[in-house]
């Protein structure tokens, strides 16, 4: 709103400006014109002995009407070049605006020769709305695509299973009651990643904050999913120390629980190491593999939503591209980022950051804020 106002003021101020110039270009034009034209007509054309005239005689306001005319059309054609320049953009804009508004997302506004330069970023603002306009619309029905289709698999099996027990296809068995409960389950994973990074795109995911020993969250964690670790061919190291931080435990529980799956399901079974350590104003928790880490042009779109660097390896290991994206959703919620860097072995380490203000060592006492 300010930003509009200051913009809306210097535009004024210009045009009046502009206007200004237009009207004194005029006056000059008739003032030193008639010096100019009675200083060439007295060189050429004395006047006669005595007192001059009081009254303009006939030749002045012939030389008078000449010069307005002149001052007139010069004005009037300033003028007209000043409307140009002003109305050129903003009709664009208001023909944008209007296609916007009829559904035409792709409409963009001209700023026109962009010598008035407030006009010409008031099209730059609008544009660029636009732009951000489409790309939430496309985001959003990409949003819609993507939940359709993570919905429909579990939801497909469910169905076929029950249909199955009512028919009398199936018979009950603590298996199949199993496998029934595991994709209820994943559905319920599958709403919770989904709520967190809908609120966090909106800014309103929120965090319960309170003393809490980050050591012992981890260690919680590991335990959670040692045995699918184990069962998948992983060994496990712990790095960590007792540190307590205002934070949102369960939240980075739940995090850490996603970048555990994340290994599990893409990388090389071997070696799993979870460390944590305190630098000079962070802390960052971590989970590093011994391979085969991602692609260079895919690595920045890791924590993406819905990004997944091979659809095929996706489908045959599961998993609905939301992990990592809750992962930076919980991270930044605690002001804090989640980011990725291959390792030295050639493997793959994902870290939480986070601020190290209100951490306390147990150890060590305070540590620096």
């Amino acid at each position: 709103m300010i930003r509009h106002r200051s913009t809306r003021h210097r535009l004024s101020r210009q045009i009046a400006l502009s206007m200004s110039i237009v009207v004194a270009t005029a006056v000059m034009i008739v003032f030193v014109g008639s010096f100019v034209f009675y200083g060439v007509y007295l060189t050429y054309y004395p006047p006669p002995p005595g007192p001059p005239p009081l009254l303009p005689e006939a030749p002045d306001f012939v030389l008078i009407a000449i010069l307005l005319l002149v001052a007139l059309i010069l004005a009037i054609f300033a003028a007209l070049r000043l409307t140009k320049r002003i109305l050129v953009p903003l009709n664009s804009l208001a023909e944008g605006a209007r296609s916007i508004a009829t559904g035409d997302l792709s409409a963009r506004a001209s700023p026109g020769d962009r010598s008035l330069g407030e006009t010409a970023r008031l099209v730059d603002d609008f544009n660029a709305m636009a732009q951000r306009l489409e790309d939430s619309v496309a985001a959003m029905a990409s949003w819609n695509a993507a939940i359709a289709h993570e919905l429909r698999t579990p939801l497909t099996i469910l169905r076929g299973r029950l249909h199955g027990l009512a028919d009398g296809v199936f018979t009950p068995s603590d298996e199949l009651f199993r496998n029934l409960l595991s994709q209820v389950e994943g559905l319920s994973r599958l709403v919770d990643d989904l709520r967190i990074v809908t609120l966090s795109e909106s800014r309103r995911l929120e965090m319960r904050f309170e003393p809490t020993d980050l050591e012992q969250e981890i260690r919680q964690a590991v335990e959670a999913m040692r045995p699918a670790l184990v069962e998948a061919g992983f060994t496990i190291e712990i790095d960590a120390r007792p540190i307590v931080l205002a934070c949102d435990g369960v939240r980075l529980r739940q995090a850490l629980l996603a970048l555990l799956d994340n290994a599990k399901r893409y990388a090389t079974p071997g070696l799993l190491q979870i460390w944590m350590r305190a630098e000079e104003k962070d802390i960052v928790i971590a989970v590093e593999d011994h391979g085969p880490g991602l692609a260079p042009d895919f690595a920045p779109h890791a924590f993406d939503t819905f990004s997944r660097a091979e659809a095929s390896r996706s489908r045959r290991h599961g998993g609905a591209g939301l992990g990592l994206s809750v992962v930076r959703a919980i991270a930044e919620a605690h002001r804090g980022r989640a980011q990725y860097r291959a390792s030295a072995a050639g493997g793959a380490i994902f870290e939480i950051v986070l601020p190290l203000a209100r951490a306390r060592d147990r150890i060590g006492g305070d540590a620096p804020a």
